[in-house]
């Protein structure tokens, strides 16, 4: 089943960029502020992800190509 699995990593992206405005604007107490760590990894994770996606998908569908009977 084909996916579009850029626009979900975009949407993660997004997501975890607008948790990390809404948690800087809201303001943490000292001990919570690790979670703006975790809204930063999620949007590194995210943009790795949008960066890496199309080379996996491509790779796969050269792969494909390659193998006997690939392109029906």
């Amino acid at each position: 089943m084909p996916t579009d699995d850029v626009r979900i990593a975009l949407g993660g992206t997004i997501a975890w960029a607008v948790a990390l405005v809404v948690l800087l604007i809201a303001g943490l107490p000292a001990d919570d502020r690790w979670w703006l760590w975790v809204c930063a990894a999620g949007i590194g994770i995210g943009l790795f992800a949008l960066w890496y996606v199309p080379r996996l998908q491509a790779g796969r569908a050269r792969a494909e190509a390659r193998r006997p009977g690939g392109e029906d």
